[in-house]
């Protein structure tokens, strides 16, 4: 299993959980996470990961507008949110280093 897939899932996991309960510092473990994660994505994949995070930083706030379960639902979107958003602030930085390195 790949480095990127173990941090991603557990940035799932940490997310789901952080619904239910409180984890301290839990957005910021679920962006290093991302960063982490976001260093060994493939070329043909930077732009959907990118997208990926700005759609789920955008849209994941309608789920909470399910009775009943979407505040839950819209707190783990917005876990993973945080996690892909690390994952294409690190593909940005990289590509910005192969852009401009020397």
């Amino acid at each position: 299993m790949s480095l990127q897939k173990i941090a991603g899932w557990i940035a799932i996991l940490i997310a789901i959980v952080g619904a239910f309960t409180t984890i301290p510092y839990g957005t910021a473990i679920l962006v290093v996470l991302g960063l982490v994660g976001g260093v060994t994505v493939e070329g043909e994949t930077h732009v959907r990961v990118i997208v990926s995070a700005l759609a789920l930083t955008a849209l994941g706030s309608v789920l909470g507008t399910i009775p009943g379960i979407g505040s839950y639902l819209a707190t783990i979107v917005a876990g993973v949110a945080s996690f892909v958003s690390g994952a294409a602030l690190s593909i940005i930085a990289k590509n910005i280093y192969i852009r401009f390195k020397p």
